[in-house]
């Protein structure tokens, strides 16, 4: 950005000139009172004869005293003359300066008059609307803006100028239109002040092109809509994918474990009855309860990848279940209070059991609790989840020096999104961590029509 300077001094015939100047006007006085010495002399003289001897003194010291005076009237003049001639020079650097500043500034500067007149257009507003000062100066400002958009703003800066509040403020408003010399519309923001000269009421815009911005936050909400649209579509993949491993892990793999220790009980059945030794009995028998445990294994895998009770029973005794898996898996007691709930849809009803999922495990890493409770009502035409634990663990809020991204919130967040809910987290102290899940009853609906 340009800056002014203020003017360099003259050259040096400019100051003698001056100092001849001075000169010239001290002689020029000291003439004119030398002039009236004189006069005042030959008043005194003239007088003289006919006048007493104490008189002849007096008229002496009234004329001294008045060349006097008007010696110190001509010094004062002279004083006020400088002092004008400095502040007139401050003045005119003063304007230069300003006019530099406005002239040199990155954003478009308008001035306007009562009637909305432009009676200042700087070189940024020129290259932004692509017109000149001589040509805009004058103009309403309604030729810059959209036909359909100039009542409105006519009567704002009205308003403005009567109340002197206005909403318009550099990065606090809705985005404003307006228009170039050309017809083409741009988006700006602007702000408006306004103050008062001889002539009336002047109100300035200082406004920039936001076209770029705009042109950035459209495509970042279409990019968080087409990620919302991915996290969507990967969520429902990933429970298909689920599904499909756990029943094939129950079908087929634990249909060929069952028929493996049906075999191996028969084997082992034979084997006794042909008087085997013992040794290899005890080994049929090792065997046999690897299988069992195998079995086991394979059936609690599933049911954490797809709990069947979920597609055959429904949410409620899905919850109970994991609740009763997880005292047992950690020696955490679970409480569940629920009452039966409506059918709130397949993809609704696998949202929230992963949320109560992730919440309890949350529980295990960070709250060191030994109780949770889960809580499902149903109010208000909403649907309340609420998980809340006696720890005093936050998985929003890592222990002092250990840096950690808790993506279970995370998660938590995005299911609670598809639902078309909100998450409300809080913790008091000595109270342990509390989760809340707010969504719409109407959810169901809306879920099984997006598939």
């Amino acid at each position: 950005m340009a800056t002014n300077q203020p003017p360099p001094p003259g050259p040096p015939s400019s100051r003698k000139t001056s100092l001849y100047v001075t000169l010239g006007e001290l002689a020029a006085g000291g003439a004119v009172l030398l002039l009236f010495m004189l006069l005042v002399l030959w008043f005194v003289s003239a007088l003289a004869p006919r006048t007493s001897g104490f008189a002849a003194p007096m008229l002496g010291a009234w004329g001294l005293a008045v060349a006097v005076m008007l010696c110190l009237l001509l010094v004062r003049l002279r004083r006020l003359r400088r002092a004008a001639q400095e502040n007139l020079a401050r003045t005119q650097r003063s304007e230069a300066r300003l006019a530099g500043i406005i002239r040199s500034s990155m954003e478009a500067i308008i001035t306007v008059d009562e009637g909305q007149h432009i009676v200042l257009f700087n070189p940024t507003a020129e290259r932004l609307f692509g017109c000149t000062a001589a040509a805009a100066i004058g103009k309403p400002l309604g030729d810059f803006m959209p036909a359909r958009f100039r009542v409105a703003h006519e009567a704002h800066v009205r308003r403005f100028g009567v109340t002197g509040v206005t909403d318009r403020q550099m990065g606090q408003q809705r985005v404003l239109h307006a228009l170039r010399q050309d017809g083409t519309e741009f988006p700006i923001e602007a702000s408006i002040s306004q103050t008062r000269d001889s002539g009336g009421k002047l109100f300035t815009v200082i406004l920039r092109d936001t076209t770029e911005r705009v042109r950035a936050e459209a495509a970042l909400r279409q990019s968080q809509e087409e990620l919302q649209q991915l996290s969507d579509r990967v969520q429902a993949s990933r429970e298909d994918e689920r599904r499909r491993i756990a029943r094939e892990l129950h079908d087929d793999l634990g249909q060929r474990l069952s028929a493996l220790k049906m075999d191996l009980a028969i084997l082992a059945s034979d084997l006794k009855d042909a008087g085997t030794p013992p040794g290899l009995l005890d080994q049929a028998a090792a065997m046999h309860l690897v299988i069992d445990e195998t079995v086991a294994s394979v059936r609690r895998i599933a049911a954490d990848l797809r709990p069947a009770l979920l597609d055959e029973l429904g949410l409620i005794p899905a919850i109970e279940w994991l609740g009763k898996e997880f005292s047992a898996r950690y020696g955490i007691t679970v409480v569940t209070h629920a009452a039966e709930e409506d059918d709130v849809g397949e993809r609704a009803a696998t949202a929230i059991f992963r949320i109560v999922q992730e919440a309890l495990s949350n529980v295990v890493q960070h709250a060191q609790a030994d109780r949770v409770d889960i809580e499902l009502v149903r109010q208000d035409g909403h649907y309340e989840l609420t998980v809340r634990d006696n720890g005093c663990g936050n998985a929003a809020t890592p222990p002092a020096g250990v840096e950690r991204v808790s993506l279970g919130l995370v998660g938590i967040r995005e299911r609670a999104r598809l639902l078309g809910g909100t998450v409300a987290t809080r913790q008091a102290p000595g109270g342990g961590f509390c989760l809340t899940v707010r969504f719409p009853l109407a959810v169901s609906s809306s879920l099984e029509a997006s598939t």
